[in-house]
């Protein structure tokens, strides 16, 4: 195998590997916006590990009374209901092989795409956080700032340490200028329409500017545009299928996030 592919298989390794961690924090951010981060598994049980619960598998070990049917706890073999004493591994959150699967394709997607330019390493280290608030935001219709705000600050940081490595396909300038434009693109739409967005959305589009922007203009709008026809065909496919109503709130951030992924594929691939 030639390197490229060394480092595709690599990038898949690590996304099956981050994407086991995950599930759990999805558990624990999926909460309304008045709510504190869950700190217990649907039992009551409160949530150990490293970082104060928030790493490692999405497994409760003490589980072994009764869950509520509607609960969300997923038992071995993926069946949600009650769980009795036997359940005593049952896990919690969305699947974690599931999760695992689709984050290791995006990141093996992402490196065929940027080859062994450093600016692949940024996009590995971000695909996780896209994922994580892809999944958040489709269950509770919410982008935690813990997770929006610190994605566009560590996109400029590591493109600009990117930028400064041989062989990248990228300009750090574009980049804090995509982030600028983007956000306050979203920012003005919020004004105009707040209640087709909300301003976890803006805060967002600071992030994935930054990203879209390193390849330039061209690929910001790419991004963008896809996110928006991505986004508008699920939504009219959702309403001629009866399945949501023509005014429902709609979630927009995995739109966003997936219009940039497809805009950073091509463009890196393009590059």
């Amino acid at each position: 195998m030639d390197l490229d592919l060394w480092v595709a298989v690599a990038a898949a390794v690590w996304g099956a590997a981050v994407g086991v961690l995950v599930p759990r924090a999805v558990y624990r951010l999926s909460v309304e916006p008045e709510d504190a981060w869950r700190d217990a598994c649907p039992a009551g049980h409160p949530i150990s590990g490293p970082a104060r619960g928030w790493l490692g598998r999405a497994r409760c070990g003490s589980c072994g009374a009764a869950v509520p049917a509607d609960a969300g706890h997923v038992g071995p073999v993926g069946q949600t209901g009650p769980v009795g004493s036997a359940d005593a591994g049952a896990s919690y959150g969305p699947s974690t092989p599931v999760v695992a699967l689709v984050t290791a394709l995006v990141c093996t997607a992402l490196a065929l795409a940027t080859g062994t330019r450093p600016e692949l390493a940024v996009w590995l280290l971000l695909a996780p956080v896209g994922v994580l608030l892809t999944l958040v935001d489709l269950r509770v219709q919410r982008l935690p700032d813990p997770l929006t705000l610190p994605l566009a600050g560590t996109a400029l940081v590591l493109l600009g340490a990117a930028s400064l490595l041989p062989e990248h396909a990228g300009e750090w300038r574009t980049a804090f200028f995509g982030a600028l434009a983007l956000g306050g693109f979203y920012f003005l739409f919020f004004l105009i329409r707040p209640i087709a967005l909300g301003f976890g959305d803006v805060k967002l589009a600071l992030g994935l500017g930054a990203v879209l922007g390193w390849y330039g203009w061209g690929a910001l709008f790419l991004g963008t545009f896809a996110g928006s026809v991505f986004g508008s065909v699920h939504v009219t496919a959702l309403v001629l299928l009866r399945r949501a109503e023509r005014r429902a709130p709609v979630a927009l951030g995995p739109y966003m996030i997936a219009g940039a992924f497809a805009g950073v594929l091509l463009e890196a691939y393009a590059a």
